[in-house]
């Protein structure tokens, strides 16, 4: 059974970012297609969670934060899964300072 996707604000606020610039700078046809993509891996996910890698959960140690990366756009889905639900953290383009980004914001543990 498929577990529910559960978007975090950051990861949410990710997405937006990344589909306003590829409409921007590649068009509406791309900025649909990363949309399309996205979906198909949080898709792929909610059926197979443990399908992500631990590499960032060791690098970082965050138990269980696994991540995935989209085929034809250099993006990475981080979630963690729950009993039944999956946290998406964060969305980030794979050349990001990726522990930078993972961190708390300022004020927040």
């Amino acid at each position: 059974m498929a577990k529910a996707v559960e978007l975090k604000a950051r990861a949410a606020w990710d997405i937006e970012a990344a589909v306003d610039f590829y409409a921007v700078e590649a068009g509406e046809d791309v900025a649909l297609r990363f949309i399309s993509e996205l979906n198909e891996a949080l898709g792929h996910l909610a059926n197979f969670p443990q399908s992500g890698t631990l590499r960032w959960s060791h690098e970082l140690g965050v138990p269980e934060l696994r991540s995935w990366s989209l085929r034809r756009f250099p993006y990475l889905v981080f979630y963690v899964e729950r009993p039944s639900a999956l946290d998406v953290w964060r969305v980030l383009h794979a050349r990001r300072d990726i522990p930078a980004s993972l961190a708390p914001p300022d004020g927040e543990t």
